[in-house]
C-alpha cells in the first residue's frame, strides 16, 4: 500500500517527466558545488593557513580524498540493506553540512588570534576542527554519492526509458557544471583578505560558501520529500557476494584433503548453498576486477592535479592580461576540457581511427589513457625544471651571502676575502657573494657604518612581494602606501619587510613637510629593497632612487601549465569513461554495483600510494619525484597491457542464457555448461568482430 501511495506521488509531471527529479538535479549541482569547491583550496588552505610543508599537506589532502572514494562503499551497503536511500541521502547530508561548517569554522584566523597579529595562537584548535570536518565531509559525500543518481533513477516508470536517459544527462552535467563554477569561483573568494581584527586570506568564505550550498542541498532535497518514490530496501548485492566468495573458500578449506575430488573453479565450492548462475555472474565480475589490479596508478598520478600541481602553480605568473588566475583556479582546465573532449572522442576521434582499420579495443584505449597520463607528469616535470631555475638558491647552514650597498656620496673601494677588489659607485649594490666564514671587511679609509639583514630566508607565498626601504638621508622619512605602512625610517635605518600584491603600487616618502610620489609595477613572488640615496630631493621626481632586487619574480607563466592538463585529461577521458564502458559489458547487469564498488576502491589506493611514495621516495627535486610517478605508470601499464592481451571478451547475456535453460543440478554437468556458455560467448564475439587477439571492437 505504501509503495503504491509513492507511486501515486510520483506522478506529478512536468513535460513528461516526475515533478520530484527536478529537486534532485538541483541537489546535486549544489553538492558537487559544495565538494570541488572546498577541495579546490584544501591544499593552499594546509600549506598557508595549517602551515604545514607541501608533503604533509599533500599527504592529508590524498587521505581525505581516498577516504571519499572508500566511503560509497558504506554508503551502498547501507542504503540497500537498512535504511533506503531516501533517509540515506537525509541523514549523510546533515553529516556532510556539519562537517562543511566546522570546515568554515576552523578557517576563522580572529578565533585564537588574541594578540592580533594575524596568525592564531592556538593552531591545534583549527586542525582539530578542519580534520574532524573533513572526516564528516569524507563520510557524507562517499555515502549519498551511489544513492542520489540511483534514487532518480527510481522516479521513473519502466516504460520512460528515453526521459530516464535524458535524465541522467542532465545529472552529469550538473555534477561537471557544479565542479567547473566552484573551482573559478572559491578560489576568487579564498584571494579576497578578511577578518574582524586583522585582514587575512579569506579561507573561512572560500569553505563558507560551500557550507551554504551544502545546507541548500539539503534543504531542496527534504522540499521535495513528498514527491518522490521510496523504494524499499532490497538487499545489497555486494553483500552477497562477499558471502558467497566467503563461504566458497571456507568450504574449499573444510574439504582440502585428497580424498574430496578437484572441482573446475574453486568458487565452485559455494554451489553447495548458493545458486549456480549467481556463481557464473561472480566469475565473470571476478575476471574483470582482475583486470583492475593494474589500475590504481593511474588514479595516483590524476588526482595530484588538485596537490603536487596546485602548489607547483604557486611558483608561477599567472596574469594572462585581462585575467589574474590563482593557482587553485588552474584546476578548471580538466572540467572545461573534460566538456569538449568527450564529444570530441566520440564523434570524432574514435570514428576516425575505425576508418583508418585500426582496431581500438577498450582495453587498448585504457593503456593509451595510462601513456598520456605518464607524459603529463613528463611535461609537469619538464616545467618544474624551469621554475627551479628561478627559485632563489639561500645558503647552507654553513654559509652566508654577502651583498654590499655604498650608503656615501662617493665612491668606495672595498678588500675582498679573497683579496679582489670591489668598485662600488655611490648608491650602488654589489652582486649577491657567498662566504664560508667570517670575514673582515676593509672599507679603504673608512669603516662599516652599519650592517643591514640581508633579506627574507623564504621566498614570499601566495605571489605577494615583499617590500622594504632602507633610509640614507640624514632626517627621518615616512613610507606608506595606500595598503601598506611602512612606518618612520631613521637614518641609515630600514623598515621590515611587508607584503604587497601584485601590480602596480604607489609609495608616498615624506619628510620635513615635504613629500613625493614613487611608483612601481610588482609581479609574483618577488622581494626587493628600495634603497634613498643621502642626495635625494624630497620633490616631484623620485628618479634616484636604488632598486636592490632580493628574490626575482615568478617568471614561468602558468600557460605552461596547459599541456600537462590537456594530457591528463585526455587519459581520464580513455581511461576512465572507456573502462566503466568495458567494465560493465563485461558482467552481468545485476553486477553493476559490485563494479562500480571495485572501480571506486581503485581511486582510493590510487591515492594512498601517492602517501606512500611521498613518505618514503623524500626526493629533494620535485621534478624527480614527477618522473619517478611517470616511470611507474609506465611499468604498470606495460603489465596491464599483457594482462589485456590475454583477456578473452564474453557475452554475459549468453552465458546466463545458458543457464537459465538448463535444470540439471549436478555440479559435474554444470561446470561443462558454465565451460560451453563461455566457449559459445567467446566464439560469437569471435565471429562478429575477430579474435580479441587481433583488437577487434567488442559488442557493447
Amino acid at each position: 500500500h505504501a509503495d503504491n501511495e509513492d507511486l501515486k506521488k510520483a506522478k506529478k509531471k512536468v513535460c513528461g517527466y516526475p515533478l520530484s527529479i527536478f529537486f534532485i538535479i538541483v541537489n546535486e549541482f549544489c553538492e558537487r558545488f559544495s565538494y570541488y569547491g572546498m577541495r579546490a583550496v584544501l591544499v593552499l588552505y594546509f600549506k598557508y593557513f595549517l602551515r604545514w610543508d607541501d608533503d604533509l599537506a599533500t599527504s592529508i589532502y590524498h587521505t581525505f580524498v581516498a577516504l571519499c572514494y572508500l566511503t560509497p562503499i558504506l554508503g551502498a551497503i547501507v542504503a540497500d540493506s537498512w535504511l533506503g536511500k531516501f533517509k540515506t541521502i537525509i541523514y549523510l547530508s546533515i553529516v556532510y553540512a556539519v562537517g562543511q561548517v566546522a570546515m568554515a569554522v576552523s578557517a576563522i584566523h580572529d578565533i585564537t588570534d588574541a594578540d592580533r597579529d594575524g596568525t592564531p595562537d592556538n593552531m591545534t584548535f583549527h586542525v582539530a576542527m578542519s580534520m574532524t570536518g573533513l572526516f564528516l565531509i569524507a563520510l557524507g559525500t562517499g555515502g549519498i554519492k551511489p544513492c542520489v543518481s540511483a534514487f532518480g533513477g527510481d522516479q521513473f516508470s519502466d516504460h520512460q526509458e528515453r526521459q530516464r536517459s535524458t535524465f541522467f544527462s542532465v545529472f552529469y552535467l550538473c555534477i561537471n557544471g557544479g565542479s567547473l563554477l566552484s573551482t573559478i569561483i572559491t578560489p576568487l573568494l579564498r584571494a579576497q583578505d578578511c577578518g574582524i581584527y586583522t585582514q587575512q586570506k579569506c579561507y573561512a568564505l572560500a569553505f563558507g560558501v560551500p557550507a551554504a550550498l551544502m545546507v541548500v542541498s539539503l534543504v531542496v532535497f527534504i522540499v521535495g520529500s513528498g514527491m518522490y518514490y521510496k523504494a524499499k530496501p532490497q538487499g545489497n548485492i555486494m553483500l552477497d557476494v562477499c558471502k558467497c566468495i566467503g563461504f566458497s573458500i571456507k568450504n574449499r578449506y573444510r574439504h582440502r584433503g585428497k580424498q574430496f575430488p578437484k572441482r573446475a573453479h574453486w568458487l565452485d565450492w559455494a554451489e553447495e548453498k548458493y545458486d549456480k548462475l549467481l556463481i557464473a555472474q561472480i566469475k565473470m565480475v571476478l575476471k574483470v576486477l582482475f583486470l583492475y589490479i593494474p589500475l590504481p596508478m593511474f588514479w595516483t598520478l590524476f588526482d595530484q592535479k588538485g596537490s603536487r600541481w596546485t602548489l607547483q602553480a604557486t611558483n608561477m605568473d599567472g596574469n594572462f592580461g585581462l585575467l589574474i588566475i590563482q593557482p587553485d583556479q588552474m584546476q578548471t582546465v580538466n572540467p572545461i576540457l573534460i566538456l569538449t573532449l568527450v564529444p570530441i572522442m566520440d564523434s570524432v576521434i574514435y570514428p576516425l581511427i575505425r576508418k583508418c582499420g585500426l582496431n581500438f579495443t577498450p582495453l587498448k584505449r585504457m593503456t593509451v589513457g595510462m601513456l598520456l597520463a605518464a607524459s603529463a607528469f613528463v611535461s609537469a616535470a619538464l616545467v618544474q625544471v624551469e621554475i627551479d631555475k628561478t627559485l632563489p638558491v639561500f645558503p647552507s647552514s654553513s654559509q652566508s651571502q654577502l651583498k654590499l650597498l655604498n650608503m656615501g656620496n662617493n665612491p668606495v673601494t672595498l678588500s675582498l676575502p679573497n683579496n679582489d677588489l670591489l668598485n662600488l659607485a655611490a648608491a650602488q649594490v654589489s652582486n649577491l657573494m657567498k662566504i664560508t666564514k667570517l670575514e673582515i671587511l676593509k672599507l679603504r679609509g673608512k669603516s662599516m657604518q652599519s650592517k643591514i639583514p640581508l633579506c627574507d630566508s623564504t621566498k614570499p607565498e601566495q605571489g605577494n612581494n615583499a617590500i622594504r626601504f632602507i633610509n640614507g638621508l640624514s632626517t627621518e622619512v615616512r613610507v606608506s602606501s595606500s595598503l601598506v605602512d611602512f612606518g618612520i625610517i631613521k637614518p641609515s635605518g630600514y623598515s621590515n619587510y611587508s607584503l604587497v600584491e601584485n601590480g602596480k603600487i604607489t609609495f608616498n616618502l615624506s619628510s620635513g613637510g615635504r613629500s613625493c610620489d614613487y611608483s612601481r609595477e610588482f609581479g609574483y613572488g618577488s622581494s626587493f629593497t628600495f634603497f634613498i640615496p643621502n642626495n635625494l630631493v624630497i620633490g616631484p621626481t623620485t628618479e634616484s632612487i636604488t632598486v636592490i632586487e632580493d628574490i626575482k619574480p615568478n617568471s614561468v607563466h602558468m600557460a605552461l601549465q596547459i599541456p600537462q592538463y590537456f594530457l591528463i585529461t585526455a587519459g581520464e577521458v580513455m581511461f576512465s569513461v572507456t573502462g566503466l564502458e568495458f567494465s560493465y559489458s563485461q558482467a552481468p547487469s545485476n553486477m553493476k554495483a559490485v563494479l562500480q564498488a571495485g572501480w571506486l576502491l581503485t581511486v582510493a589506493v590510487g591515492n594512498f600510494i601517492v602517501l606512500i611514495v611521498a613518505e618514503l621516495a623524500k626526493l629533494p627535486m620535485q621534478w624527480a619525484e614527477y618522473v619517478l610517478f611517470a616511470s611507474l605508470l609506465v611499468a604498470v601499464c606495460i603489465i596491464f597491457s599483457i594482462m589485456a592481451y590475454f583477456y578473452t571478451y564474453i557475452d554475459p547475456r549468453e552465458i546466463e542464457a545458458q543457464f537459465k535453460k538448463s535444470t540439471d543440478d549436478d555440479s559435474d554437468d554444470e561446470s561443462r555448461q558454465y565451460k560451453k556458455g563461455l566457449e559459445m560467448a567467446s566464439k560469437n564475439y569471435k565471429s562478429d568482430y575477430g579474435d580479441h587477439k587481433d583488437g577487434r571492437e567488442t559488442k557493447m
